[in-house]
């Protein structure tokens, strides 16, 4: 819809059926997809690439200049996957020099006031709560939830189909298929109940909980709990995307909230 209140730079390339409301505001060498709607007062900045069918809600900003000192001008990107929405006064930074590029996938839910900052890479058929803050270089898995008005430190990683509780303070990786809560943030089992919303099936389950019975209930420490996992469980899907992460963490892992009765 051609919208004479918006300012659409004559640069964009915006699908026919488009909508954008009054007051929106779309900066050059930026791409939106069918179907999608872009609501008052939304600001798409420049490098943004938006996929089909996705709601920009007012007040949002996508792709803006980095809130980072390095930044150097280059020019980056910003991919906000299909059927994405981004809710009221969302910021998204778009990427520097490291990664080039923020990347928000596709199917996702993210949260009024959530910021996504700088080189965040943000799976498909995640759910980013109200106020949820991340900080630059984050990367979170598919299907994680990470309820609202959690921070989360750079270069954080939350694997597939991890929740992570409200208020939450994540300075270390949350490994994928868990439950974190409680402060520090700990290790509170598995998140079955996603799980089983997913189609996993109670054998799947029951082995996930194993790895995590070896991982943080058994009193050993990571490396010798990674070689028992391996030793002692079949390999699998969710065994070794387990095992994939925690031999790939850079920060380290949480610890388990019931490590100090398991000794």
């Amino acid at each position: 819809m051609n919208q004479p209140l918006a300012y659409i730079h004559p640069e964009a390339k915006i699908a026919q059926n488009v909508v954008v409301e009054p007051f929106a505001s779309i900066h050059k060498n930026v791409e939106i997809g069918e179907g999608t709607w872009i609501g008052p007062n939304a600001v798409i900045m420049e490098g943004a690439r938006i996929g089909k069918n996705c709601k920009i809600f007012p007040g949002a900003v996508v792709s803006s200049v980095p809130q980072d000192l390095k930044f150097a001008g280059e020019v980056t990107t910003t991919h906000i996957g299909d059927n994405t929405v981004i809710r009221e006064c969302v910021t998204v930074s778009r990427g520097t020099i490291d990664k080039m590029k923020t990347v928000i996938g596709s199917n996702c839910l993210v949260m009024a006031y959530a910021h996504v900052a700088h080189d965040c890479i943000v799976g498909d058929n995640c759910i980013i709560g109200n106020a949820v803050q991340m900080a630059g270089h984050v990367e979170v898995g598919d299907h994680a939830i990470i309820s609202a008005a959690t921070l989360v430190h750079q270069f954080a990683k939350i694997g597939i189909h991890a929740m992570i509780s409200g208020g939450s303070l994540v300075l270390k990786d949350v490994p994928p298929f868990v439950k974190a809560a409680r402060e520090p943030l700990s290790y509170a089992g598995i998140n079955s109940v996603g799980l089983r919303r997913r189609g996993f099936t109670s054998e799947q389950i029951n082995e996930i909980q194993q790895i995590y019975r070896i991982l943080f209930i058994s009193g050993l420490n990571n490396s010798q709990a990674l070689d028992k996992i391996e030793l002692e469980l079949p390999p699998s899907k969710e065994r070794d995307e387990v095992v994939n992460f925690l031999r790939n963490s850079g920060r380290g892992i949480i610890r388990s909230y019931f490590s100090k009765d398991a000794n």
